[in-house]
């Protein structure tokens, strides 16, 4: 299996390719620098592709085509780092759902949410989904995202994309309140998906906490160890997809190989 990895800034890029082992450097067009570790059964590569959800969206596309046009194509695409996570809102979320996300733990989107994507209007927010344009919103393989959080002692939740910052509490209280059970916010999710859609690859996201949305107290900011916890979810991550690929398919018969009859060439399985 081959997985691209995406993250925004070097130092989550680093916190992932540490997990992964030693990397070689692989150039992209465009600029881009790929850290690649050829683990097995997971090949992971890891892409810092620029903060925001359009500069995801770009490295992530550059990435997905040139890996397609090198005949390797990616299997699954990861968006990854560090974000915010909400506070407990009681009676805000879907029955059974975690509530909040506390500084150092790690959040797995069960929905992928663009939350500033549409028009202010006098009533309020309006998604563009609503004005008769595009998506708002990918829904990871729900199997996949239960692998993957079990694996990592995560939480399953929506993680909302927005292009500016929650700072303020008035925002953070809004954004509960439009997505029920949301437990994070990060900048670049829905960018990787959207590319991710467009290659037909299944995509993830996964957070950890290094701050509360809302007021931005740079004090009460606990990077250092919201990066090591995405190290230490990044080394759960080949056992869990490796449990829900199942067995690989049988080789076929040393006969069964392709002839004039039978002109469907072999591939390779991951």
């Amino acid at each position: 299996m081959r997985v691209l990895v995406v993250t925004a800034v070097a130092a989550e890029r680093d916190a992932v390719a540490a997990a992964a082992g030693p990397c070689d450097e692989v150039a992209l067009p465009g600029g881009y620098t790929l850290r690649r570790a050829a683990g097995v059964p997971v090949a992971c590569d890891v892409l810092a592709a620029g903060v925001g959800p359009a500069a995801a969206a770009a490295g992530t596309a550059t990435a997905l085509t040139a890996a397609t046009l090198a005949g390797a194509p990616y299997d699954l695409v990861v968006s990854a780092g560090i974000g915010g996570g909400f506070s407990p809102a009681p009676g805000a979320r879907p029955e059974g759902s975690p509530s909040g996300a506390p500084l150092g733990s790690v959040v797995v989107a069960d929905a992928i949410v663009a939350a500033d994507l549409g028009a202010e209007t006098p009533d309020g927010f309006t998604p563009v989904t609503e004005l008769g344009f595009g998506t708002v919103a990918h829904l990871p393989d729900p199997a996949l995202v239960k692998a993957v959080a079990a694996a990592a002692g995560a939480a399953a939740g929506t993680v909302v994309t927005v292009s500016t910052v929650t700072g303020s509490a008035a925002r953070a209280a809004e954004l509960a309140k439009r997505h029920p059970g949301v437990l994070a916010e990060a900048m670049e999710g829905f960018g990787v998906a959207e590319a991710a859609a467009a290659h037909g690859v299944p995509v993830l996201e996964v957070r950890t906490i290094s701050n509360a949305v809302g007021p931005r107290d740079r004090a009460a900011w606990r990077i250092g160890p919201a990066l090591t916890a995405l190290t230490g979810a990044f080394r759960t991550l080949p056992g869990a997809l490796s449990a829900t690929a199942g067995p690989a398919p049988e080789p076929p018969p040393r006969s069964a190989s392709p002839t004039r009859e039978d002109p469907t060439p072999l591939r390779r399985t991951p």
